[in-house]
This record gives structure tokens, C-alpha cells and sequence, in this order.
């Protein structure tokens, strides 16, 4: 293992936190500490020795800053391949030292741009260029040059400096963070710049690994988890109490239940499966919520995700224990988990709200599709198109099974009645199908129910096999070149009818 040890350090860096405590321990090394601008100044005030970069290279800084590091002085100590008979000859007819340790960090573009009201010119004045060039140029030359990008390596990378050097892998591993930090850089001012296009043309997107999971979908699958950077899912935020690691599979479905539960306003429980609800109920508390959403399907219930809109409580919790076998439960805090302390695999998670807004990104062959995140709405532009109205109570069901709906794999069909899913049809071929398997799962409680459908009823069938167990009001899009077909089945059973204008497919 070859140790690289460093005599000269170039350190610019716009985050100056753990700044100085870093360089004293250079300088207190035998560090040459070489530095410019804000660097340069907090240095110096620190009581530290520092060689400008305008003194090593005998051109001041120009264009209000933009040009300064930009010169063959800095960049031969940071390239030369010191084992290269012909770079050592360059560097000596040109009077240049090496230069082992680059410590820089760029100007603070994301931030400025996520200010309220910044400008253009001040989002293109804080695109860095003389910093992507000295960390690329660095982590390319990382045979004999280290390079750090964040503060977090400080500590590590001075102990190193003081031992001796800094070694193959160590190198090896702040460069390949480097060529990282830079991507990631570029991909923010991509994305700033294709802001107002709609598709963008164009997307960088930058993701690091947050987590090794055991296995993906099944036990031969690698996986990991991946955040994108600047960004800040509720799983990064999110606090586990208890349980085992979260799987791929976990993941998914948690990502759905917690969207799922966030639709509605008052105290509401969802129960996942597969990414489709086999329960879902809002009530007055959350565990009367709770066991409205189980009764819906007990069966596929067994090995849910259970997310709750309101905080865990010893209640809740002690219902969700003697209920059966979840693999998650997850809610914005945990009041009192203990009835589930006895459940060691059961994982309890408290994390924040999902964003509604990040796009939605799947992977083909060869590339994406992304689309913005379907929005549900309720009550925008409805029209009964019975000739029976629906009830108050009927109609407070349909809002409810429409949102459930929209979180259901298509074809999807839900029955819902007094605020709980109890019967759902999800992931079907056919309409015809998700009502079967919608009506078999409610069995008798489809007498007085709601349904819900995510597309039109592209024949009369579906309303009347809704109709035939009981179900006294629908909910559709519309827009079937059959719909007066669809109208009259309704009107012939008595069925209240509402379209909505609007399609909520899921794939």
C-alpha cells in the first residue's frame, strides 16, 4: 500500500465549517497551505500561515473573482504524474511545485437557486468553475493526489496527512466522491436551467446509495436503496424504533401506504399489500380506524404495511397486535409502541409526510418515463348523471372510495361504505373482473355500498354486477362511447350515478 505524502494543500472552499481546526492540523504537519478569496481571509484571521494563490502564480485574481485558480501553475502541481520523467522535467523548468491535497467545496448553487425571489444573473454568478476544475483535475490525478469535497472527511484525512500520507485506497475512494460531487453539481444547474420546460429536454438526475438491502423482490436480486441528492424523502427522515431492516419490497409498499394515508384529513388508516390496500378506513379515532381497514380483508391483510395518519397510540398499537402478523407500521410520531414491543421482527417507523409533488420515474428498457405524480381531487366537477341523486351518505362514500381508487393498481374497483374500503378489486385485466373480485371480497356488506371505479365502464356489465349485490351508488370517470348504456343500467337498478371527468389509472 503506497502512501502519497503531502507537502502542498490548495484549500478553497465555500463551507468553511470545520475549516480551521483542519488546516492547523496541515500546518502542524508540515503543510504549505496554499488558499484564495473568503478561504484565504478566514485562514489568515485564524492566525495561520497561507500563500495566496495570486502570489503563487503571479496573476491577481480577475473579473470580480471568476479567474484565479484557472492557471498552469495550479493545475501542473495538481496533474503532474510524479512518476512521469518528462512531467518532473515540466515542473522543474517551470519553477511549479506539486501539489498532494486539493480541499475544495463549490460555490453554493442549490442554495441560491432555492431562494425565494433570486435572479438569474445571481443563480449563473453561483455556478462554479474554477472549483469543478481543480476537483476534477485532482480526483483524475489521484494516484498521487487526494481530493476532499466535504467536511466529513476532514478528520480521516488529517489523521493520514500526520501518519504519513494518504494512502492508495484512500485516494482512490475521494476521488471516485469527487467525480460524484461534480456530476451532482452539473445535474442541479440541468435541472435549474429546464425548469420552465414542460417535458424538460433534458434530465440529470444524481442518486447516491443510502442503504445495501439484503435482497430485492426475491432472494437471487441485489438491491440497495438510492435518495437523490438535494432531495429529502420521508424514509431519509424517518426514525425506526424496532424491527428488522427494511427490504426492497418493504420499501415499496411503505412508500404506498404512507401516500395513501396522507389523502385524507381526519384519523385514517391504510393496510397494503403488494402495493394495492387491502384496507382502508377514516373514523373518529384511529383505532376504531384501524379495525374498520382490517375488516376489509383480513386474509390479504396478514404480512401488511399499516400506516397511520395520526401518532401511534397504545391503543391503536394494542389493537394492531392482536389483530395478526404486519411487517411495518409507520405514522407521523410514536406515542406508545409497547403492546408491539413483543413483535421483534415488526418494524415501527415515525417519519415525516411523502412530498406529493416529486415526479414519478420508471425504468424501460434503455431508459424512463416520468410523469407528475397523479393528483387526486374530489368534488371538481362532478356531475350525477342518474336519475336518482345520491345520498349525503352516499356521497360522503363516494369521495372516499374515489380517493382509495386512485391508490389502486388498475383496473381497479372498491366498495366502500361508512368510511371503510370493504371490498377491493385491484390489478384486473378486466372492469368486469376487479367488480367480481371487489364484490367477492365484500360478500354481504355490498348491501347499501358505494363503489368506485379508477376508468369508465366500457359496458353495462360492470354497474350491473355492482348492482346485483347491493351496491346503491357509483362513481366513474366517464367517457365511454357506451356510457348512455351505462346510464340506463344504472337508472334501471335505481343506482346513483356520478362521473368525474377525470381518470385515475395506475400501473
Amino acid at each position: 500500500m503506497t502512501r502519497q505524502p503531502v507537502r502542498t494543500a490548495l484549500l478553497s472552499v465555500s463551507d468553511k465549517t470545520g475549516l480551521v481546526p483542519f488546516a492547523q492540523r496541515l500546518v502542524d504537519a508540515g503543510v504549505r497551505i496554499i488558499s484564495s478569496g473568503g478561504t484565504a481571509r478566514a485562514l489568515r484571521d485564524a492566525g495561520l500561515p497561507v500563500m495566496g494563490v495570486g502570489d503563487l502564480t503571479g496573476a491577481p485574481e480577475m473579473l470580480g473573482g471568476r479567474v484565479k485558480t484557472l492557471h498552469p501553475i495550479v493545475h501542473g502541481g495538481i496533474l503532474a504524474d510524479l512518476g512521469d520523467e518528462q512531467h518532473r522535467a515540466d515542473l522543474a523548468a517551470r519553477g511549479i511545485d506539486p501539489i498532494g491535497l486539493v480541499v475544495v467545496n463549490l460555490y453554493p448553487f442549490v442554495e441560491t437557486v432555492s431562494r425565494d425571489g433570486v435572479t438569474h444573473a445571481e443563480a449563473v454568478e453561483n455556478i462554479d468553475i474554477g472549483g469543478p476544475t481543480m476537483v476534477r483535475a485532482a480526483a483524475k490525478n489521484h494516484a498521487w493526489v487526494g481530493v476532499v469535497t466535504s467536511p466529513d472527511r476532514y478528520d480521516e484525512v488529517a489523521t493520514a496527512v500526520e501518519a504519513g500520507g494518504l494512502d492508495d485506497d484512500l485516494r482512490y475512494e475521494l476521488a471516485r466522491e469527487a467525480f460524484f460531487h461534480t456530476a451532482s453539481y452539473d445535474a442541479a444547474i440541468v435541472d435549474w436551467f429546464e425548469r420552465e420546460s414542460t417535458p424538460a429536454a433534458n434530465r440529470a438526475i444524481a442518486i447516491h446509495r443510502a442503504a445495501e438491502l439484503r435482497y430485492g423482490e426475491n432472494p437471487h436480486q441485489e438491491a440497495a436503496l438510492y435518495g437523490e441528492v438535494g432531495g429529502s424523502g420521508w424514509w431519509a427522515d424517518a426514525e425506526q424504533l424496532q424491527g428488522k431492516q427494511m427490504s426492497f419490497n418493504n420499501y415499496l409498499d411503505t412508500d404506498a401506504a404512507w401516500r395513501m394515508v396522507h389523502e385524507f384529513d381526519g384519523p385514517a388508516v391504510a393496510i397494503i399489500k403488494h402495493a394495492n390496500p387491502c384496507g382502508l378506513a377514516v373514523a373518529d379515532g384511529l383505532a376504531d380506524a384501524f379495525t374498520a381497514a382490517w375488516d376489509c380483508d383480513p386474509l390479504s391483510a396478514f404480512g401488511g404495511i399499516v400506516a397511520l395518519n395520526r401518532p401511534l397510540d397504545a391503543g391503536t398499537a394494542a389493537r394492531i397486535a392482536a389483530a395478526g402478523f404486519v411487517e411495518v407500521v409507520i405514522a407521523p410520531s410514536i406515542e406508545d409502541a409497547g403492546p408491539l414491543s413483543g413483535k421483534k421482527n415488526l418494524r415501527v417507523i415515525a417519519a415525516p409526510a411523502p412530498d406529493p409533488s416529486d415526479p414519478d420515474l420508471r425504468r424501460i428498457d434503455g431508459g424512463f418515463v416520468i410523469q407528475d405524480r397523479d393528483s387526486v381531487t374530489v368534488d371538481d366537477g362532478w356531475t350525477v348523471v342518474s336519475e336518482r341523486q345520491p345520498t349525503d351518505a352516499e356521497m360522503a362514500d363516494l369521495r372516499f372510495a374515489w380517493v382509495v381508487c386512485a391508490h389502486t393498481k388498475s383496473n381497479a374497483i372498491v366498495i366502500a361504505k361508512d368510511g371503510a374500503a370493504i371490498g377491493v378489486g385491484a390489478g384486473d385485466q378486466s372492469r368486469v373482473g376487479a367488480s367480481e373480485r371487489a364484490v367477492a371480497r365484500a360478500g354481504e356488506r355490498s348491501a347499501g355500498a358505494v363503489a368506485a371505479s379508477d376508468a369508465f365502464f366500457p359496458f353495462r356489465d360492470g354497474i350491473e354486477a355492482l348492482a346485483d349485490v347491493g351496491v346503491t351508488a357509483v362513481i366513474e370517470p366517464g367517457g365511454s362511447v357506451r356510457d348512455e348504456e351505462v346510464i340506463a343500467a344504472a337508472n334501471e337498478a335505481g343506482v346513483a350515478l356520478v362521473f368525474t371527468g377525470k381518470r385515475h389509472f395506475k400501473h
